[in-house]
């Protein structure tokens, strides 16, 4: 197992207590070269665009590594994303299936990578965070990787309906703001016909996430979504305004929406995996893989 940095700078000693803790899995981890990293002019990023793109490539195309974990999010991997090497990603993942985990800025990746390789990702929580240390959330990424048979129905301790109902298809998103980032962009498509959508975000006041679910429903973005699925609104402001911006914007769409299923950058947090065909039941607050979390879409 790999662990880089495609995107923030990481403080060392979370990134230290989570590979003790991936260590404790009996799991053998490979750090990236430039892992710890700082970029010279930029203190937002973890070194240099390529060298991030190049420690996230070498570790998915090295067949003797399973799975890639990404250290944390903030900002980058939008700029790593011209670096990489798809084609050859997508040959690698062919005979050496990958499993890539990571959230918030890796949306950007996810949204790329595992259409491009056909491959199941997991919009997990992240080894370098102090979230990381949450038992729940912890225990729930190592379930996903070695027991995903005992977490096929996700539903958060405060998950409830927003609009009632029930859908099932392929499980597509992420960070919301990442999301309106892709939108027309040519390497990344909308979520295939029939998805269930799930979002969340940080930081982003409630007029924010207003502009970026309106940007998206101008851009098509949710024209074929069966269900949505939302996660935590962690520092977004008041959660009644929140909730009052994303029912005004989606309710209208007319599919299940289910309010906080218990992803995101709020603790506990589940582990979602992406590119997998679930049941989103509105009314009972819960997403149930009808697929191995791991594996081919």
């Amino acid at each position: 197992m790999a662990v880089v940095a495609p995107a923030g700078p990481v403080a060392r000693e979370h990134l230290e207590a989570g590979i003790a803790r991936l260590n404790s899995w009996g799991l053998e981890v490979v750090r990236g070269e430039h892992l710890t990293d700082r970029h010279p002019a930029l203190p937002y990023l973890a070194g240099e665009d390529r060298d991030r793109a190049d420690d996230l490539q070498r570790a998915w195309c090295d067949p003797q590594i399973a799975a890639v974990l990404c250290a944390r999010g903030g900002y980058g991997c939008l700029r790593t994303l011209r670096h990489l090497d798809l084609d050859a990603m997508a040959e690698a993942a062919k005979h050496h299936p990958k499993i890539l985990a990571g959230s918030s800025d890796v949306t950007a990746l996810h949204a790329v990578l595992g259409p491009s390789c056909d491959l199941v990702t997991l919009l997990s929580p992240m080894i370098a965070t102090a979230a990381f240390g949450v038992t729940d959330t912890h225990e729930h990424l190592r379930r996903t990787l070695f027991e995903s048979e005992s977490v096929t129905v996700l539903r958060g301790p405060c998950a409830e309906p927003l609009v009632g109902g029930r859908a099932t298809g392929v499980t597509a998103g992420g960070t919301l703001s990442l999301l309106v980032s892709g939108l027309g962009v040519p390497t990344v498509g909308p979520p295939p016909a029939g998805a269930i959508a799930v979002l969340e975000d940080v930081d982003e006041a409630p007029y924010r996430i207003d502009h970026y679910l309106t940007h998206l429903l101008r851009g098509g973005w949710f024209d074929h979504v069966a269900g949505i699925a939302l996660g935590s609104w962690h520092s977004c402001g008041p959660l009644p305004e929140v909730r009052e911006v994303v029912l005004d914007r989606l309710a209208p769409l007319g599919v299940p929406v289910v309010w906080e299923l218990g992803f995101g950058h709020g603790t506990p947090q589940l582990t979602i995996p992406l590119g997998a065909v679930a049941t989103l039941d509105a009314d009972a607050g819960t997403l149930t893989l009808l697929q191995p979390a791991l594996g081919q879409r």
